[in-house]
């Protein structure tokens, strides 16, 4: 194999090439003072020599003409290399607004309102305070998504926080991140949203007792497979299956918001009333509470992770943002006021598939479409997750902060299929150690520490690059509500209910920087590694996209 992808790049016209340097990205250590790393000109697709600064992974610092207003030369400094169009391989601009509209609402109505209602309950105590919550999550996701909107439309690279962080903070923050969100943040989303497919699935043939547990995890893992085989295969498949599952999920939500709103005509409004008579929960409770209601409206960012693969992304990126935040709160207001037509308080927290439960209610001998259509709904979300998933790692790996070989695409596909199957395997031994409720605490406990260093990436990017062209541009007050908002929900329920996780995760986080420095910061590339990335480059048929353009 091996043999025939070295007479593929020979056959090109005009090209030259070394089967030495077939060795992964950067060639193999002992070849560096003669491979392309060193030289100090890039040929370019016309033929041309550009002046470039050779750096770390075949990574260019283009020279460039000076431009009286100063956006183009600060545009190419903010965007990442492997980004530049001008790469034979590389991830294609497929996604229109509907497609950036199907991936937001796709990836946030997944699990979560079908597992949290109950856990909102559970934790304030009061129907009114749970529903103040929920809307107030919305209003939350939506500040902090036009926030991100401005951040996307100021570097159109994949990556969305990784590529904020190296644009205000520099690669140290940058790499912190890409490590913990790789490791921890993404597979357990995956994970999470993956175990509640399954749980809902087999409740659909187990109506005596509780699913057992191994079935659970191994239709989980089923899942798992199922969703990286489709975005393997094919961006578009995997853009179709989202767009396909976002709208047989709207029509189940549609179904739960008629059936309450039935309820609601024949009188049945008891559960409604008196909504606040219970005690207020105190700060600490308030701020774990929106942990589990945050959940439900996670993924309201994940459109950043594909910023290069959107068509003219400074006018579909917040306009998809602008329709779906608002849609999916409607939605789950709706929901859960539909849930309380049906049911009351205590019927919801005792119940384990509240969905479900009300389907019987209302549905009757129908009951069967509520668990398929939450089937549908997680499997949809489980997609756009990995697919959002898979473009992180190709990002930060392009830029040296992870494996190399995570940074390669399918030579025919076009699918980053390494960081996508990558985060498959992490999410997978997750389902197999993990529970819903642990998984759900731990990820919003991290993921909010990144979504406020965003905010504040934000805020210091108006001042250290004002002049920087923002097609779209938010009131600085709104990353400064969402970063204290953000700051609260790390810090309190620390103060409330000191847990010794929380320690774990810091300490998960800091322990990023003893990789950072040896392999990142002093640039150590063991020898053994560029077999490891020759074989899996060999089983996957993946190249590195910023090097195939040296062949054009």
């Amino acid at each position: 194999m091996r043999d025939t992808f070295v007479q593929i790049i020979k056959e090109k016209p005009g090209s030259s090439f070394n089967s030495d340097n077939c060795e992964g990205q950067n060639g193999a250590v002992k070849d560096i003072s003669n491979g392309w790393n060193n030289n100090n000109h890039n040929i370019t697709t016309d033929g041309t020599v550009k002046n470039a600064t050779a750096n770390f992974r075949g990574r260019t610092t283009e020279t460039t003409a000076s431009d009286p207003s100063g956006a183009r030369g600060v545009r190419i400094s903010m965007e990442r290399s492997g980004s530049k169009t001008k790469d034979t391989i590389q991830l294609e601009k497929r996604m229109g607004l509907f497609s950036g509209i199907a991936l937001i609402v796709g990836t946030m109505i997944g699990s979560g309102i079908f597992v949290s209602p109950s856990g909102l309950l559970v934790r304030t105590g009061s129907v009114g305070i749970s529903f103040i919550i929920w809307m107030a999550c919305g209003l939350l996701s939506l500040l902090g998504a036009l926030s991100y909107a401005e951040l996307g439309t100021m570097n159109t690279s994949s990556g969305a926080e990784w590529a904020y962080f190296m644009d205000a903070f520099g690669s140290a923050p940058a790499f912190l991140f890409s490590w913990v969100s790789t490791l921890v943040l993404k597979p357990s989303q995956m994970a999470i949203i993956c175990l509640s497919f399954a749980q809902y699935a087999v409740e659909a043939f187990v109506s005596e007792c509780d699913p057992p547990p191994i079935v659970v995890k191994m239709v989980a893992l089923l899942a798992i497979v199922c969703i990286l085989f489709v975005n393997c295969y094919s961006v578009n498949l995997g853009m179709a299956v989202q767009n396909v599952f976002t709208s047989a999920k709207m029509v189940a939500v549609l179904i739960v918001i008629c059936g309450g709103a039935w309820k609601l005509f024949q009188g049945n409004t008891q559960h409604l009333s008196n909504a606040f008579d219970n005690p207020t929960p105190s700060m600490g409770v308030i701020a774990t509470a929106f942990y589990t209601g945050l959940w439900a409206y996670d993924g309201w960012n994940n459109l950043n992770y594909v910023t290069e693969e959107i068509q003219n992304p400074s006018k579909n990126l917040p306009r998809s943002i602008m329709i779906a935040i608002p849609l999916v709160t409607l939605c789950y207001a709706l929901i859960n006021i539909s849930y309380l037509a049906a049911m009351s308080p205590q019927e919801m927290i005792e119940s384990e598939a509240v969905a479900v439960t009300f389907g019987n209610r209302i549905l009757g001998m129908f009951a069967w479409i509520m668990p398929l259509s939450v089937t549908i709904s997680t499997f949809g979300s489980a997609n756009g997750t990995l697919f959002a998933a898979g473009r992180l790692c190709f990002a930060a790996s392009r830029e040296g902060h992870l494996l190399d070989i995570l940074s390669y695409v399918h030579v025919r596909r076009l699918t980053p299929a390494p960081g996508l199957i990558f985060h498959s395997l992490i999410a997978s031994a997750m389902v197999l150690h993990g529970t819903i409720d642990s998984l759900i605490d731990f990820f919003s406990f991290t993921a909010w520490i990144f979504y406020g260093g965003s905010m504040f990436a934000l805020i210091v990017m108006r001042f250290t690059k004002p002049n920087y062209p923002r097609p779209y541009k938010v009131p600085i007050i709104i990353p400064v509500i969402v970063l204290v908002i953000s700051a609260y929900l790390v810090i309190g329920p620390i103060i409330d209910k000191p847990q010794i996780e929380y320690l774990y995760t810091v300490l998960f986080i800091l322990l990023g920087l003893v990789l950072y420095l040896p392999f990142v910061r002093w640039r150590m590339h063991p020898v053994f590694m560029n077999k490891v990335t020759i074989f899996f480059q060999m089983l996957f048929e993946v190249v590195p996209t910023n090097h195939m353009a040296m062949f054009d």
